[in-house]
C-alpha cells in the first residue's frame, strides 16, 4: 500500500485524494485550514501546514506562486520523495504562462529547485471533474505524464490506474512544456465558455 500526501484541498487536491484513497493508498492532506483538509474525501487524514509528511508520493495540488511556501517550509523532507507538479502557471489577465524568468515550465523549475527529489508532471490536463468521476465522454479519464525518473513515473501511474483511470507517458520532463500549454488551452477555452469545465480533451486509442 502506497502513502500519499497532497498539498491542498481545493478542487484538483480533493480529487486527487478521492483517487489515491479508492487506489487504496493511505492518503495524507495538508491545508492552512485542517477542516477542510478532513474533508477533502472519505478516509484521508488531515493534518496543516507545518506537519511533517507522510507520503512517498507528494502532490502539489497548489496555485503555482504558493510553491515557494512549501519550498520553504519542506525542501528538506521533500528529499528523496517523489513529487507531483499539477500546476498550470497562467496569467489570467493576458492568458499567457506565467514563469520565473529562465524557466522552461513549473515542473522544470521545480526539478531545479528540488534537486533530490523525482519531480512528475500530472493532473494538469485534465479538469477537477473529470479526475473526480474519472469518467471523459463515456470513457476513463486519462492522465498524461512527464518525468525523467520511470520509477517516479511508473509510481504515480500505478496510483492513478489503480483508481480506475488511465494515463499516457509524454515523456521526460523536458515534456512538460507541452503538458502546461495543454493545460493552459483548456483553461482558455473554458473561461470564455467554449468548453464546459466538466469537459476535457478526450485521449483516443
Amino acid at each position: 500500500m502506497s502513502n500519499i500526501t497532497i498539498f491542498g484541498a481545493g478542487n484538483i487536491g480533493s480529487a486527487v485524494a478521492g483517487l489515491a484513497v479508492k487506489a487504496g493508498a493511505n492518503v495524507q492532506v495538508i491545508d492552512r485550514n485542517p477542516d477542510k483538509a478532513a474533508a477533502a474525501a472519505e478516509g484521508v487524514t488531515a493534518a496543516k501546514f507545518g506537519e511533517p509528511i507522510t507520503g512517498d508520493i507528494v502532490v502539489l495540488a497548489l496555485p503555482f506562486p504558493a510553491y515557494a511556501d512549501v519550498l520553504a517550509a519542506y525542501a528538506d523532507q521533500l528529499a528523496g520523495r517523489t513529487v507531483v507538479d499539477p500546476s498550470n502557471p497562467i496569467d489570467f489577465t493576458t492568458f499567457d504562462l506565467a514563469l520565473p524568468e529562465g524557466a522552461k515550465s513549473a515542473a522544470e523549475y521545480l526539478a531545479a529547485e528540488l534537486p533530490n527529489s523525482a519531480v512528475v508532471k500530472a493532473f494538469n490536463t485534465t479538469f477537477a471533474a473529470t479526475l473526480a468521476s474519472g469518467v471523459n465522454d463515456g470513457a476513463p479519464t486519462v492522465v498524461q505524464l512527464a518525468a525523467d525518473s520511470e520509477d517516479a513515473k511508473n509510481a504515480v501511474k500505478a496510483f492513478v490506474e489503480a483508481a480506475g483511470l488511465k494515463t499516457v507517458d509524454a515523456g521526460a520532463l523536458k515534456r512538460a512544456q507541452y503538458l502546461e500549454g495543454y493545460g493552459a488551452l483548456q483553461i482558455i477555452l473554458g473561461v470564455t465558455e467554449q468548453t464546459p469545465w466538466t469537459a476535457g480533451f478526450k485521449v483516443v486509442k
